[in-house]
């Protein structure tokens, strides 16, 4: 098995918002759903730096699911609607088999990477839009990002990866030394968010 995951360059990321954008249209998110989200690592706002004048400093941190390789989430949910994809290492959501219990969000340690939909998906246009094969959304179950797995076993990219305008995020085998994901940690400093938690996530910032 693979351990697929993401790397994102701090450094060159703008705050610009394009890979939310990208995520949100690729996979045709009801009205209200982000999977992927911009924060800032500064001051009490968005885009606002901490510190005073001249002294300031912001950085930008993208957060969704961090498609952990010891994924909490994976333990609770009682049903194996919540699972890791035995190919990729994804931790994947089976909507079919969801039961809505939300024991999932509770146990995840990164606060705000899922969403659950309490009514039918509501959309801004009447038309489906995004990739033809992405999942389908339903009432009364937990989403979250996938990875663009309808992506990924086609060999391409996740879209906030094609979509982002500084390159500043890459995906790929975290297991493969010779995979560009691999090569830039390597190289680099880097961090992961809540290290202490034990879930060991597939999603390095590089510093």
């Amino acid at each position: 098995m693979s351990r697929y995951g993401f790397v994102i360059d701090t450094k060159r990321c703008s705050g610009c918002g394009t890979c939310m954008v990208a995520c949100k249209s690729a996979n045709h998110l009801p009205t209200g759903v982000w999977w992927n989200r911009m924060l800032t690592d500064g001051g009490g706002a968005s885009d606002a730096p901490a510190g005073e004048y001249p002294q300031l400093r912001r950085e930008y941190i993208t957060l969704a699911c961090q498609h952990c390789e010891n994924p909490a989430c994976v333990k609770v949910c009682p049903v194996g609607a919540t699972y890791k994809d035995e190919g990729t290492g994804v931790v994947r959501q089976d909507y079919d088999k969801c039961i809505g219990c939300r024991m999932c969000m509770s146990a995840c340690p990164y606060t705000g990477v899922r969403s659950f939909n309490w009514e039918e998906p509501k959309y801004p246009f009447e038309l489906a839009s995004g990739d033809v094969d992405s999942p389908a959304h339903q009432k009364h179950t937990v989403e979250k990002c996938t990875a663009c797995w309808h992506r990924l076993a086609k060999g391409e990219d996740p879209a906030c990866v094609v979509g982002c305008p500084a390159e500043a995020r890459f995906s790929g085998d975290l297991d493969d030394s010779e995979s560009q994901v691999s090569k830039l940690i390597a190289s680099r400093k880097y961090k992961q968010l809540l290290p202490e938690e034990g879930t060991n996530p597939s999603v390095y910032y590089l510093v």
